[in-house]
């Protein structure tokens, strides 16, 4: 029988680009408020100081006022310390990375923690950094489905005319996108909100969409919306599976209650209530 955790220990960990990183952050505050997540939330790291973005400022507000401490260490100010090329998408992540991680876990040491959820946090973990601390991503697809940003993820699911999608929060582990599943949900993106948008796509090259259409194809936004609106209750959701024991989490390991490997939480009908998004 699963054992309650008194109140799961969080290390909240966020870039703080906009509203959604915001929106996240203030729903699990809502949710260990009402508590419906028996957990607190011990400090939130930012990888971008104050001054430096608006939209990192208004998330940085929002922690205060929530009486949070607040750790940033700017990735872009420590790299130009150093003298050190930025990281390039699809290369490996560059030596001083490993450094800057190695920063961030002393600067983050001294304060009790269970898990790391990296809501909205834009960097890659060095690989070795996953080894120390349950770090936990959410990434928007369900298992076995598209790699990736969400925009690419997008694009995958209409050039392989996919019938469903969802979302899945995950160990992170040295292999991107690798790491086993802790929860997940998944929805249709066929039938009555979607059947009328699919011809527009039928028969066309994403290359060709990208470039005319883009983001504004009706399709593309109403999967990004379906998908947008699960994203929070499912992150909520799995940290509250994690807090009252229906699932555990350890650096690269996830299993049961009954300390067996796992295959991840089916949160699909949970997450639809809450999202008041049909399955």
């Amino acid at each position: 029988m699963a054992e309650p955790v008194t109140a799961l220990r969080i290390g909240w960990y966020s870039t703080g680009r906009g509203p959604g990183s915001r929106a996240l952050l203030s729903a699990a505050l809502a949710a260990i408020r009402d508590g419906s997540l028996p957990a607190e939330i011990t400090y939130v790291f930012c990888n971008r100081d104050r001054g430096q973005d608006p939209n990192t400022d208004a998330f940085l507000d929002l922690v205060k006022a929530a009486g949070l401490p607040a750790i940033t260490l700017s990735d872009r100010a420590f790299r130009r310390a150093r003298g050190a090329p930025p990281a390039r998408l699809g290369e490996p992540l560059p030596a001083w990375r490993a450094a800057y991680d190695q920063e961030m876990l002393s600067l983050t040491a001294g304060y009790p923690v269970d898990v790391c959820m990296l809501a909205g946090y834009m960097l890659i973990l060095w690989p070795e950094t996953t080894t120390v601390r349950p770090f936990l991503n959410l990434h928007p697809a369900a298992p076995g489905g598209p790699k990736g940003m969400w925009q690419d993820v997008i694009w995958q699911l209409i050039a392989e005319q996919a019938e469903e999608t969802g979302a899945m929060v995950q160990v992170a582990t040295p292999d991107l996108d690798e790491g086993p599943v802790v929860a997940y949900c998944r929805f249709p993106i066929r039938g009555a909100a979607f059947d009328s948008l699919w011809p527009a796509a039928s028969g066309r090259l994403v290359e060709g969409l990208r470039e005319v259409e883009g983001e504004n194809l009706p399709l593309f936004r109403a999967i990004r919306m379906h998908g947008a609106a699960r994203e929070q209750p499912l992150v909520i959701r799995t940290l509250a599976a994690i807090a009252t024991g229906r699932v555990r989490v350890r650096p690269g390991e996830v299993t049961d209650a009954a300390g067996k490997p796992a295959v991840g939480l089916d949160l699909s009908t949970e997450v639809d209530a809450i999202a008041g998004m049909p399955g």
